[in-house]
């Protein structure tokens, strides 16, 4: 074990994934799995099957009190007053310049608003939040809960055994069940481009669940590693690379995280130059990649047009579904059309690639009305 894997907090399922033979890193503060049987045959298994991540380093929030969406859509650019009980919406926590200071997840249940936090983010989000809330909401850190997301096609086939009703669930809408006699929230989402579940439970419990899951054939452990190739052929931005208080929502092609009531209204940090890039355009925004060759383009790999500097790589690896290196990253509007020809400058080599349309792989999603 290292000094920094010494230094890094335990999760709830830190004993579970070291009896699993897991190879621990930290991240986020935690001590964390970042791979059990090698990253591509992760990756490939949840692609094929069902996989099991646990991402209990991330924040879990509760705000409750008169005026709480309201207090929320203070904050975010999302239309809460109008999110139905047991409804999701993934949002943005922005700066008075419209800079991204997290991305999230709110959902509305019933007596309260449930918001899930980076992991590595959720001490400044809560900080944040603290200040700009009215005296009237609470928020509460529920550092009492672990979070497990089960991910891939047969992952509803693998809950519904545990859970009963789950299946009846569609993407980004959640809901109270049980597993194995012990309450937990389910929700229908994840981020891997998946059909999946993320399941909060209380952190005692969280090993009863995760070896309750583990004991269906279509289930396997996941670690970080695949999370990341899986979430980057998925087109989906991971917050601290892809996204930061350097680009708003418009730039980084999160325009539909701003509501619709919210784009008439303003109302959020930053509405002023948010909703005037969506009026007129950015000067930059963020595109998919596809990499010639078989050299992956790495995160600070600047992007050219001929000799002109145009952009530079925030994401990029291997795409195991995809068979080639993809990235993601940011470049002046002029050059983001799909198909535009691009070179990434990977350690001194001119490397030819094309602005491409995301996501690299279809989502899988189950939506209300079919697939």
């Amino acid at each position: 074990m290292s000094h920094s894997d010494e230094a890094a907090l335990a999760l709830p399922l830190d004993a579970l994934h070291r009896e699993l033979g897991a190879r621990m890193v930290p991240f986020a503060g935690y001590a964390m799995p970042v791979q059990f049987d090698g990253i591509m045959a992760e990756h490939n298994w949840t692609r094929e099957s069902a996989g099991l991540f646990d991402v209990s380093h991330m924040g879990q929030l509760e705000f409750r009190g008169d005026g709480v969406a309201a207090a929320l859509e203070a904050l975010m650019p999302g239309d809460f007053l109008a999110l139905r009980e047991n409804r999701m919406r993934y949002s943005l926590l922005l700066d008075t310049n419209g800079g991204i200071i997290d991305d999230l997840m709110v959902t509305n249940r019933g007596d309260h608003f449930y918001v899930v936090v980076n992991g590595a983010t959720k001490h400044g989000d809560i900080a944040c939040m603290m200040t700009h809330l009215p005296a009237a909401v609470s928020l509460r850190h529920r550092t009492d809960l672990a979070l497990l997301a089960l991910q891939g096609p047969k992952a509803a086939d693998a809950l519904s055994r545990l859970a009963g009703e789950v299946s009846t669930l569609v993407f980004m809408r959640a809901g109270a069940f049980r597993i194995e006699g012990i309450d937990v929230w389910v929700s229908r989402s994840g981020y891997t481009g998946e059909d999946g579940f993320e399941i909060s439970v209380a952190a005692d419990h969280a090993e009863t669940v995760a070896r309750a899951l583990l004991a269906q054939p279509e289930v396997r452990p996941i670690g970080l590693g695949a999370r990341d190739s899986l979430r980057l052929e998925a087109g989906l931005p991971l917050y601290g690379h892809d996204l930061s208080t350097a680009s708003t929502p418009i730039e980084a092609d999160l325009a539909f995280a701003v509501s619709k009531r919210r784009k008439m209204e303003g109302g959020f940090p930053g509405a002023e130059r948010v909703l005037g890039q969506l009026l007129n355009g950015a000067a930059v925004k963020r595109i998919g990649l596809r990499v010639e060759g078989k050299l992956p383009a790495r995160e600070g790999a600047e992007i050219f047009a001929g000799d002109t500097k145009v952009g530079v790589i925030t994401s990029g690896g291997f795409a195991p579904s995809v068979g080639a290196p993809i990235a993601m990253g940011y470049v002046s509007a002029d050059h983001a059309a799909d198909g535009t020809a691009l070179e990434i400058d990977v350690r001194g080599r001119r490397i030819a690639a094309l602005a491409a349309p995301m996501p690299f792989v279809p989502h899988r999603y189950v939506r209300q009305g079919g697939q």
